[in-house]
């Protein structure tokens, strides 16, 4: 791929976009993931749980997305979590943190009024295209 091409990247292991948009773009030595939240790639059915679940469920996701990529979480540059209660980061973080052990990624959280499906928590991310 030249650095002037986009590919779009789509795998059946994450949910399928449920909107006019891709789970994924590699355009150069970048991945852009869209945000994932947590629906069950196999049952297309949101995550019943708590934040704790489905903050879980929705990094499963990205990580789907980023091996159809060729990458993986260790190559994350940079995330963004979206939350509909701030209330919830600890919980939040305290997953996060279980995924990004070694060099976590720059990051920002933003306090949103509500996310597809009801979701607590999305979280998406950009990534080096090669793991």
């Amino acid at each position: 791929m030249t650095t002037n091409e986009r590919q779009v990247i789509a795998t059946t292991q994450a949910p399928q976009a449920i909107g006019p948009y891709s789970q994924a773009i590699a355009a150069g030595s970048l991945v852009f993931c869209s945000g994932q939240i947590a629906l069950d790639p196999a049952s297309g059915q949101m995550s019943t749980g708590d934040v704790t679940e489905q903050t879980h469920q929705a990094l499963r996701n990205l990580q789907a997305v980023l091996q159809a990529a060729g990458t993986d979480l260790g190559q994350i540059v940079k995330t963004t979590v979206f939350l509909v209660d701030m209330s919830d980061f600890a919980a939040m973080n305290a997953v996060y943190a279980t995924y990004f052990t070694d060099r976590p990624p720059a990051r920002s959280t933003i306090a949103v009024a509500a996310l597809p499906r009801g979701a607590r928590v999305e979280v998406e991310c950009i990534a080096l295209a090669s793991a």
